[in-house]
């Protein structure tokens, strides 16, 4: 065996370091199965192999706490580059408990990146470019509670104690952040399912992430948010009387996408502002997000329509992520070349030509 590697260290070597990683996470992948629903304690301990696995591009950030006094932790995914300013792409996935299927998501998507960027080039420019924060469980509190019996199956709130006088739990973070909190598509009966809370990032799950995408505004190409279900790719804003300022680009890379997600298994996906195909809300991480100034901020609803709902079978966990990957990429690519085809073209012309081609995926 000696021989066979000196040998290999004197005429292989690139061959050698390129087939390495890929073993591992051939490895990995035997051992982890990504097309099934995992609970909290594997989730964490499949974060830290992948840690483990690809330690020159993978950090774990731990950047909050629950009501319950769990970590909130994030995966930061991206080639090393001292002394280069990136920009950044977000990620998060089950901010609503109950939607097992965002935190299956996500996990894929960080498998699949990892995997491809090694032999696809422009995953690997993009990684060199943009690093990648992936939350793969953001309410850990309503998640873990969700696994607890067939009773708490369909949990979609956090766990924080109700207000004085009420013997309910939970506020729905995804109606607690400051983006016309209260406004419309919320409750403030702390029994409700849509309960935004007290006042505005009431609660120290969103405090946390307001934080710590806030201080990093500026890096933020686009912000995707994993929910589920419907098979839609909502665009802001939740309050009818307020339109992006940036819709008609939001919308065009948004379909763009659902041809990119239609491509691959022939699901198809709605595009638009949640008041025009789903229903009004406020308080939400997307419209927040592109309050901050993140310009491509998106929610994705992921299948299926209403058959199985929130149970959505484990057999369709992988046509589901497939599908998803393939838009949230027409998102991230176009964002990329956006910024970076755009920083380095001549012509404010030809900036253009180039954005109206992304957007429409050629």
């Amino acid at each position: 065996m000696f021989g066979m590697w000196l040998h290999l260290s004197i005429f292989g070597i690139t061959l050698v370091l390129l087939l390495v990683p890929d073993t591992t996470a051939h490895l990995h992948r035997a051992e982890y199965d990504y097309y099934k629903y995992h609970p909290m304690e594997e989730i964490v301990s499949w974060m830290s192999a992948m840690v483990n696995d690809y330690p020159d591009v993978v950090t774990m950030m731990d950047y909050g706490r629950t009501v319950e006094n769990r970590t909130i932790s994030l995966l930061k995914v991206g080639v090393q580059t001292p002394g280069k300013k990136k920009k950044a792409v977000w990620m998060d996935c089950g901010i609503h408990a109950r939607e097992w299927i965002a935190p299956a998501f996500c996990q894929y998507f960080v498998s699949q990146i990892l995997q491809s960027y090694k032999s696809d080039s422009l995953m690997k420019q993009m990684m060199e470019n943009m690093d990648f924060y992936v939350t793969p469980v953001f309410n850990v509190d309503g998640y873990v509670y969700s696994w607890k019996d067939n009773t708490t199956r369909l949990w979609r709130k956090n766990r924080s104690p109700g207000p004085a006088g009420c013997s309910c739990y939970g506020t729905d973070l995804n109606r607690n952040f400051d983006a016309n909190w209260g406004t419309i598509g919320v409750s403030s009966d702390c029994c409700s399912n849509i309960y935004c809370g007290s006042a505005p990032m009431s609660e120290p799950e969103t405090q946390f992430l307001t934080y710590f995408v806030g201080s990093r505004k500026e890096d933020f190409l686009c912000y995707l948010t994993i929910h589920s279900y419907g098979q839609l790719l909502l665009v802001p804003y939740g309050h009818p009387n307020f339109t992006a300022s940036n819709y008609n680009e939001l919308m065009e890379v948004g379909l763009g996408a659902a041809q990119a997600v239609e491509k691959v298994h022939g699901m198809k996906y709605r595009v638009g502002s949640s008041p025009d195909i789903l229903y009004p809300n406020s308080g939400s991480s997307r419209d927040w997000a592109h309050l901050q100034g993140i310009p491509l901020s998106y929610t994705f609803e992921l299948r299926d329509n209403g058959t199985f709902g929130f149970k959505l079978p484990e057999d369709q966990i992988q046509a589901s992520c497939e599908e998803a990957y393939s838009g949230a990429l027409h998102i991230i690519t176009y964002a990329h070349h956006k910024t970076f085809s755009c920083a380095v073209s001549t012509t404010a012309s030809t900036c253009t030509m180039i954005t109206l081609m992304l957007m429409l995926g050629l």
